[in-house]
């Protein structure tokens, strides 16, 4: 690579680092966040190693595998219960983290003919590229730092300084892995979107195949990144070749991103795209169907993704039955409720994971009209015979259809693994209806999204962190006894977890009626403000 190509990378690097400052440091705080606070309460919550014991047997089952991954259950320490139980997870965080900067100053800045502008000064032509690679790459390092040397400075005894280290390595490292992903992915692509959505496909195959394999050939997990994260193994064997691999991936990613930059054309892709109609159809010609046109091909591998998350879940639920039944002790925890089996009652937790992950798509397709607002192309279309309701209400309408869809083929996908491994299968209604309970907790978050585009639009992203504030508090809330009322300020912390619980009708209104009066109010706000980029 000639030198001349990378002309003024510091100096952009810089620039970049200056537009993102804000983002970089609110994920860094994020994260690094939830990472501390969960060894300190596991420390106050299990005493002595007895009660950490048990914590491991409620563990030790394939469905925890699938979900988690595989931990040192036979030496369950504070270290070994953080690295099992929150590593993979905060390592997805990251990695989307490295996506949505990537992508943003990639594909993204390309496609805002940013990119060009820079180039008609005295740049390089991979300059830009490799300046958002080293904003991220400095990003992963502080990353890993910081949660490092912050695990260490908890003080607790079994989470010495190389384990931090390690833990802290894993995240940074998975950061870097799909940076690189999305590097790639944004020359092959020709949107933004496409970056975007083809990098988060490869980050939930690679959880899925990890989860698959964890259960049913665990050297295969090898082939996934998340599953190299799990193989580190903080705090007990602290294996660092995962992290040499990381690294390795990392930088022949980045290598191959810059040879695919360096051969083709600015604004193009290599993936081909095929040349649309003639003319436009009379869907096409409004509002509503500009809006799927813009969203169907994200919306179509969602659908994929969270069909093939329910059946992976349900594919481990035929060995739990025979586990629950060899262990005494999980059977005295779960204090089995009469007409249920016990694996029925793993149910809730799992539903718990898959709805969250379902409000994802609904979010981010109604967040797609702040982000064509902020690429002034709203005036375009406003300037028409085009209502600011009906331009909003398109949206909402995908949005609300999205996210039954995905709950429904989350549920379905569930069902259909779990009765085909099961040898007298799971009630469909059951599942199903089960799943459904938790859509008015999905149109909750999707009218905070409404309500913030419509009234407070700069403040849009915030429905991220009230997504990530459920997961933690619902998902984590039992296992480490989180107030009630922690979950309480989640919808789906009001939501029934059926079947273990009856479903009331009361709570489900009133989320319905939340999440209208959200949407009513973000309409008016929309029809109301002014537009600006």
């Amino acid at each position: 690579m000639a030198l001349k190509h990378l002309t003024k990378t510091g100096q952009l690097s810089r620039f970049i680092l200056r537009l993102d400052r804000v983002k970089v440091s609110l994920w860094l705080i994020g994260i690094t966040f939830f990472t501390l606070i969960v060894p300190a309460a596991f420390e106050g919550l299990y005493e002595n190693q007895q009660e950490r014991d048990a914590m491991a047997e409620t563990m030790a089952n394939p469905a925890m595998t699938a979900m988690v991954g595989p931990g040192n259950l036979e030496n369950y320490t504070t270290g070994a219960m953080t690295t099992h139980q929150m590593l993979l997870m905060t390592a997805l965080v990251a990695g989307l983290m490295s996506i949505l900067l990537v992508s943003r100053h990639t594909r993204g800045d390309e496609e805002d003919g940013r990119i060009e502008l820079i180039r008609s000064l005295p740049a390089g032509r991979l300059s830009y590229l490799n300046a958002a690679l080293v904003v991220i790459t400095g990003t992963s390092v502080v990353l890993a730092l910081i949660n490092g040397f912050g695990l260490y400075a908890l003080g607790i005894e079994t989470m010495d300084l190389a384990g931090s280290l390690l833990y802290g390595a894993g995240l940074g490292g998975t950061a870097l892995v799909f940076a690189g992903v999305a590097a790639v992915f944004a020359q092959l692509s020709e949107s933004s979107r496409g970056t975007i959505g083809l990098s988060i496909g490869v980050l939930l195959f690679s959880y899925l195949f990890r989860a698959v394999t964890d259960i049913s050939n665990e050297s295969l997990s090898w082939l996934s990144p998340l599953g190299w994260v799990t193989k580190t193994e903080a705090y007990t064997n602290n294996n660092w070749g995962p992290i040499f691999l990381m690294v390795v991936a990392a930088a022949i990613l980045f290598i191959l991103a810059n040879y695919l930059q360096s051969i083709r054309d600015l604004e193009s892709g290599f993936l081909p795209s095929k040349p649309g109609r003639s003319t436009a159809s009379s869907f096409l010609q409004g509002p509503l169907g500009l809006a799927w046109r813009l969203q169907r091909t994200g919306a179509f591998f969602w659908a994929i993704g969270m069909f093939v998350l329910g059946a992976s879940y349900g594919s481990v639920m035929g060995d739990m039955e025979s586990f629950f039944e060899g262990n005494e002790m999980l059977q005295q925890m779960l204090q089995p409720v009469e007409g249920l089996t016990l694996t029925e009652q793993f149910i809730p937790m799992l539903l718990i994971v898959m709805s969250i992950m379902a409000t994802v798509p609904p979010v981010i397709a109604m967040n797609k009209l702040r982000g064509e607002e902020k690429k002034e192309r709203l005036d375009h279309l406003l300037g028409r015979a085009v209502s600011r309701t009906q331009l909003m209400g398109g949206y909402l309408l995908l949005a609300v259809l999205n996210a039954f869809i995905m709950i429904s083929l989350t549920a379905i996908g569930l069902w259909s693994a779990a009765d085909a491994v099961m040898e007298e299968g799971l009630s469909f209604s059951m599942i199903y209806g089960a799943a459904l309970a938790y859509l008015p907790a999905t149109l909750v978050m999707v009218g905070l999204a409404v309500f913030l585009a419509g009234v407070l639009p700069k403040l849009t992203p915030f429905v991220w962190a009230y997504v990530l504030y459920s997961f933690f508090v619902v998902y984590l809330g039992n296992l480490m006894q989180f107030p009630e009322w922690t979950a309480k300020i989640s919808p789906f912390g009001h939501v029934a977890q059926v079947p273990v619980e009856e479903a009331a009708f009361l709570p489900l209104f009133l989320l319905c009626v939340v999440a209208a009066a959200l949407m009513a109010l973000g309409l008016i706000g929309f029809r109301k403000r002014d537009i600006s980029a």
